[in-house]
């Protein structure tokens, strides 16, 4: 399949989780048995690239008119997995969000509210008919989540420095593909293990703590986990916030053992070393969401 730009399109980090053919019924496991033969599978930048194109048209397109048969394909020790892209289930699950993100100025201007009230009785329509419906893809901009970071270790880190060269063939600069042409850092990690540590850090934040965002991200991050086939793979992927920061920074980024040792600083109750380790993760992302205000 043809770029559709060679621009790369930043700055969103990504969650996928990767399910074996096993766990889709018929006949959409034997589309993605097929999908998965293709030669010319897009990347996550081309997925990036059709949805920015939609905002182009007068009215822009908020959510696809239909859903996307695309998907992410890696093999899992022989395994065949598959990560749908769902972008018409995720497009209006964002639209829901983006009240939150933009002043209503803004978001008018972006996204008419005429535009907005279609696509929300468009989804409620849907999800009537498919209620049980979940995205195999959270995306989140200009940041990590550091809930996130629980579900992986720092022995899983993947770290390409990249060359700066435009990437070639069908799934560079994507998730199936690791090579040496642009920066990338990820993690991936059995789903069955990744539940376990959900669980684990569960336990030591209620143990120290009452309440809190963290473990509220936890909570749900686990329960979306739960909808998945257990052996399923995670990857939490930097995508595009590889190419906002700077390569040393890129380099040195050990947020999932900050994370880490910040829950096994609670679990041994010495919260001066849970500081040190949280004040860390704050000042490498803060970095980075000081770059959005400066956008």
């Amino acid at each position: 399949m043809p770029k559709v730009s060679s621009v790369v399109v930043p700055y969103a980090a990504y969650l996928r989780v990767y399910e074996p053919l096993a766990a889709f019924a018929e006949p959409e496991r034997s589309h993605w048995a097929r999908y998965a033969r293709r030669p010319d599978r897009p990347s996550y930048q081309d997925e990036l690239r059709r949805s920015l194109a939609d905002l182009l048209p007068v009215p822009p397109v908020a959510v696809p008119v239909h859903e996307s048969r695309d998907a992410f394909v890696l093999d899992v020790d022989g395994v065949v997995c598959v990560c749908p892209w769902r972008t018409r289930l995720r497009g209006w699950q964002a639209l829901d969000e983006l009240s939150g993100e933009l002043p209503a100025v803004v978001l008018d201007a972006v996204l008419p509210p005429v535009v907005r009230r279609q696509a929300a009785q468009d989804y409620e329509r849907w999800l009537a008919r498919n209620p049980d419906a979940r995205p195999w893809i959270r995306t989140a901009t200009w940041q990590v989540p550091l809930h996130w970071f629980v579900l992986v270790s720092d022995e899983e880190r993947e770290y390409a420095k990249g060359t700066g060269a435009e990437p070639a063939g069908p799934d560079a600069g994507g998730p199936g593909d690791f090579g040496a042409e642009v920066p990338a850092l990820r993690y991936r990690t059995p789903m069955v293990q990744a539940r376990r540590r959900v669980a684990r850090t569960l336990r030591t934040l209620r143990d120290a703590i009452d309440e809190g965002p963290l473990i509220d991200g936890v909570v749900d991050v686990g329960r979306w986990l739960e909808e998945f086939h257990p052996r399923s793979l995670v990857e939490l992927d930097y995508g595009g916030l590889v190419h906002v920061l700077p390569a040393g920074d890129l380099e040195g980024d050990h947020s999932a053992a900050d994370v880490a040792e910040g829950v096994e600083a609670l679990r041994q109750g010495d919260g001066a070393a849970a500081g040190e380790a949280y004040g860390r993760l704050l000042e490498r992302w803060r970095a980075v969401r000081d770059l959005r205000s400066a956008n």
